[in-house]
């Protein structure tokens, strides 16, 4: 299959639908290849059309639990970048050699480790790697610059977790960024970040998002409990 094929097999599999991001970070409790295979069965059982996950052990683990398309990203911090998610070449092709059906990469104006370029990179994925491109952004602009650079679908997610736009970290799910994206990008958008409820999800397709990830609310036990208690 060709990267545009494979393309439309995820944008059909996941339009109006949820997927769950199974991540987990060293030192919390379910940390781990388990639990993140188990946390991507539930979310199949529970209906979730696809899975976000970091990193190529958990996506080998988890392409072998689940049929479900997984977009695969890679974190990883270098001196001197801000870039964290898929920030090089080398890190696209580790999860991409791990199963990931799409690729998600940092897609803000931030500067990339080495300098490596957008464009550079985002060709890499498409024509070496034979797989879509997903772009994390946080601002409109850009959005519409990573469409212009080549990406296949811009998703929502750094959105409040930039410098510029921290100010929007503590005011829920930014559903304008939907609609704004949505009168000025063609591709598909994708909306993360902060989802904690189904009123949260249908203002997001009102809005017009093709499919929401959720991710914390679902797959991170203690923050459900702290925001149960009032406590984020």
């Amino acid at each position: 299959m060709s990267w545009k094929d494979k393309l439309d097999y995820f944008i059909k599999k996941t339009k109006n639908g949820l997927i769950v991001s199974c991540q987990a970070d060293k030192g919390e409790p379910f940390y781990g290849t388990k639990f993140m295979v188990a946390f991507a069965i539930a979310a199949k059982i529970g209906g979730a059309v696809g899975i976000r996950t970091n990193g190529p052990l958990f996506i080998k683990a988890i392409k072998k639990a689940v049929d479900l398309p997984i977009i695969g990203i890679y974190k990883k911090k270098y001196e001197n970048s801000e870039v964290y998610i898929t920030p090089t070449k080398k890190e696209a092709k580790s999860i991409a050699r791990a199963g990931a059906d799409i690729i998600g990469i940092d897609c803000t104006f931030r500067k990339r480790p080495g300098d490596l370029t957008l464009d550079e990179l985002i060709k890499y994925i498409k024509e070496r790697l034979n797989l879509p491109v997903l772009a994390d952004i946080s601002t409109v602009e850009e959005g519409i610059n990573a469409e212009n650079k080549g990406a296949d679908i811009i998703c929502t997610t750094l959105s409040g977790y930039t410098e510029y736009t921290k100010n929007k970290l503590k005011l829920g799910p930014d559903i304008d960024l939907v609609k704004e994206l949505a009168k000025n990008v063609k591709v598909p958008i994708i909306a993360e970040g902060r989802y904690w409820t189904p009123e949260d999800i249908k203002k997001a397709f009102e809005a017009g998002a093709h499919t929401v990830v959720v991710g914390t609310a679902i797959t991170k036990p203690h923050y459900i409990v702290m925001h149960l208690l009032g406590k984020i």
